[in-house]
């Protein structure tokens, strides 16, 4: 029941996306945003990336999907999302985009290190937020790539507001 209500909460993230025009942009570089939330989110997702990745080299599959859980349902879903309403609904047209563009670039960031755990879901997704050429998800390398930068000052100012609000 409980990976019931986490592809049911996954899969209503991909629809908030679609709902508010939040679509891969080509080219786009995370490592360009301007906006503290979405340096932020970049940099969670990266870190996520790497302890999923290190937790299956060393065959501690718990430890990759709690890593995976935490992530999705409350880094982003609970968190990031929530913060990007107020920017969609704002009057910054720049930020509102950039926004879109990089919750776009963390569902197909998750999709990919999601796939070995749910293959079936994430790959019904991935078909959503697919950029003209990409391949199906399981075709695509994994882990994904890490190199986006980390944002200390970003991570450090959400992780305060994250904390206040807690």
């Amino acid at each position: 029941e409980g990976y019931r209500n986490f592809a049911t909460k996954l899969w209503n993230a991909a629809r908030f996306a679609e709902m508010n025009s939040c679509v891969p942009v080509a080219g786009f570089d995370p490592a360009a945003n301007k906006q503290t939330v979405n340096r932020w989110i970049v940099g969670e997702a990266m870190g996520l990336a790497r302890r999923v990745a290190q937790a299956t080299e060393a065959y501690r599959f718990d430890d990759a999907s709690a890593a995976l859980y935490q992530f999705v349902w409350g880094t982003f879903c609970d968190w990031y999302l929530e913060f990007a309403k107020p920017i969609f609904n704002g009057a910054d047209q720049a930020a509102a985009a950039e926004t879109r563009a990089t919750v776009a670039w963390t569902i197909r960031h998750i999709l990919r290190v999601l796939h070995p755990v749910m293959p079936f879901v994430t790959e019904e997704l991935w078909a959503q937020f697919r950029l003209p050429g990409d391949k199906k998800l399981i075709q695509e390398s994994w882990p994904p790539e890490t190199s986006a930068p980390v944002d200390a000052a970003a991570s450090a100012e959400m992780n305060w507001v994250v904390k206040l609000i807690e």
